[in-house]
């Protein structure tokens, strides 16, 4: 009898602590960012939440003006083009533009606007990827990376928005 009570008592106490785990820590990634030189210009932390991805982009040493920046199919950027980082992330055959009725792209994000100084920070969700496991994953075969371009975005023009060069780049991994 005292064995069951113990052995009940032990139970108890193993499933409350086993229940103590709580909510999975989101998932992470980040991406640092180089320039067509390989310098360093910037960070990308992107994290999991229940309207997408939240990226926190912080720049530095960039030409101050409106720049474009989307999530690209490829996880490579070889400078100094970037070209290997390849179009727009688009698993769901999209047209391009956060204003197009046809879009977006799943790698299409807001401008981003960087001061006099050359930096800036920015936090935008991205509401059609995931860093979970699915087609529009971050983590796909073959990666994912961010790509600054050197002009603004118009929102329309397909497939890039009209927004010139690539003058910076990050490969997305997980953290």
């Amino acid at each position: 009898m005292k064995y069951r009570i113990m052995a009940a008592i032990l139970g108890f106490f193993l499933l409350l602590i086993w229940g103590c785990g709580g909510e999975p820590a989101p998932e992470k990634a980040k991406a640092t960012l180089v320039n067509s030189q390989g310098q360093k210009v910037g960070e990308a932390q992107f994290e999991e939440t229940s309207h997408g991805v939240k990226i926190t982009l912080k720049v530095e040493n960039l030409p101050p003006g409106v720049h474009a920046f989307h999530i690209h199919e490829k996880g490579l950027c070889d400078p100094p083009d970037f070209m290997t980082a390849g179009a727009h992330f688009n698993p769901f055959g999209k047209k391009h533009g956060l204003k197009s009725p046809e879009g977006p792209h799943a790698g299409d994000l807001p401008n981003l606007v960087v001061g006099a100084d050359g930096k800036e920070t920015l936090e935008a969700i991205a509401s059609h990827v995931t860093l979970k496991s699915g087609k529009n994953s971050l983590f796909h075969p073959g990666g994912t990376s961010l790509v600054i371009h050197a002009g603004p975005d118009d929102y329309t023009t397909d497939p890039a928005g009209n927004a010139g060069a690539r003058i910076a780049c990050g490969v997305i991994t997980k953290q």
